[in-house]
């Protein structure tokens, strides 16, 4: 799961070794992401998708400005999830006509900033519909819309379901045809449907018949669409592979089922575009975590070594943002990857809480304070998914590399 090179028994992130860029950001903890891993990512997942297939980037994954604006000229649209975000993505240059705007509990006023900027709001209740209303006639602005469908079908293999049953995500797949009498009753500028039924989709075929479901459900409810379909957004979840159990996704059956759901989606729906959307695949892979070493300690015949990092920043690798049974991220002392002595050694921060450990009972080479610890496949959901302002400790930093 290390795709990053070394030199010199150090890791390597973008050209950089790791020591000299940890005095370069000045000091530790930080982030870095990988300019060129990011960019070979977005490349991989062109040549995998159909010919005229759009791809967004879901800035939810990391949304550090400097990587969204890197981001941005490479994809060809970004989804946002609140009004911040939407900012955010309207700082990096973005064309308002590619951005749209998705989650259960949009304000009156980022539904106003919605208006105002242009954007594509995801409808994901009837009370959406009426704000919008109002706020378009007294802007005198259109307010552009798609429904964001709760589908009728469940994915059992997923990391993590975003639709089918009771799901506070969409509206239900039955509520739609009502909620596109309201949508035309409104005066609203209907463009498309969104499906996101689930999410951490590590098996191409699974992922392959989400997509073709998804598409099914999109043609049926095309029937009672008030105005033609100009895009189907049918979501993403691509997974990454965390923990050595895990494979990488497979992009042969991916790439057949989008070819398929792009041609029928074109045929009978009036020629409408296809849209992936994508967060946590474009990014993670991309980025690491580095804490430093401030102590080594023996308790009970284990070795401890305790950073200046830990849950606080990385929420998820720690354990706790998700996960039933807690497993490691890889990790590796990133300034000793030739080192020939190994140990078993758990890594914790400085938190007073047993929660905060970044690695449990790993090999990793001998490491001592000074020594820099790396967390692997950390480009997304790292420090804006994290609790940093628990116990005072300062913020993480960020660096685009």
């Amino acid at each position: 799961m290390n795709n990053f090179e070394c030199a010199g028994g150090e890791l390597v992130i973008g050209g950089v070794l790791l020591s000299r860029l940890a005095e370069r950001v000045g000091r530790t903890p930080f982030y870095a992401y990988d300019r060129a891993k990011l960019a070979d990512r977005v490349a991989l997942v062109r040549a995998a998708l159909p010919p005229g297939v759009d791809l967004h980037y879901a800035v939810k994954a990391n949304p550090m400005p400097a990587l969204v604006g890197f981001m941005r000229p490479l994809v060809d649209g970004l989804d946002v999830a609140s009004g911040g975000e939407l900012a955010l993505a309207l700082d990096a240059g973005v064309n308002p006509q590619q951005v749209s705007f998705a989650g259960p509990g949009k304000s009156e006023a980022e539904l106003n900033q919605s208006v105002a900027a242009g954007v594509l709001v995801n409808l994901e209740s009837f009370r959406e519909v009426d704000l919008l209303a109002r706020a378009a006639d007294r802007q005198g602005l259109p307010a552009r819309v798609a429904v964001r469908v709760n589908p009728d079908f469940e994915v059992r293999g997923a990391g993590m379901r975003m639709g089918g049953g009771a799901k506070p995500f969409g509206v239900d797949a039955e509520q739609v045809p009502a909620l596109l009498r309201a949508v035309a009753a409104a005066g609203l500028a209907f463009e498309g449907f969104h499906l996101y039924p689930a999410s951490q989709m590590l098996k191409g075929e699974l992922l392959a018949q989400t997509i073709e479901r998804s598409c099914e459900l999109a043609l049926r409810l095309g029937g009672d669409a008030p105005q033609p379909v100009q895009q189907v957004n049918l979501g993403g979840g691509w997974g990454v592979p965390y923990f050595p159990s895990e494979t990488a996704l497979n992009l042969g059956p991916v790439t057949k089922a989008l070819a398929a759901a792009q041609a029928r989606l074109h045929r009978d729906l009036s020629g409408a575009r296809t849209v992936v959307e994508l967060g946590r695949y474009l990014v993670a892979e991309a980025g690491v975590y580095v804490a430093r070493v401030l102590d080594r300690k023996h308790s009970g015949g284990q070795v401890f070594l305790v950073t200046d990092g830990g849950l606080h920043h990385h929420l998820a690798a720690s354990g706790n943002f998700g996960q039933v049974i807690r497993r490691n991220y890889p990790v590796a002392i990133g300034n000793q990857m030739n080192a020939a002595e190994t140990e078993t050694a758990s890594v914790v921060g400085p938190l007073c809480t047993p929660l905060d450990v970044l690695a449990e009972r790993m090999t990793l080479a001998r490491a001592e304070p000074g020594d820099l610890v790396v967390v692997f496949q950390s480009g997304a959901y790292g420090p804006s998914a994290s609790p940093q302002a628990f116990l005072g400790h300062p913020p993480c930093r960020e660096v685009l590399v």
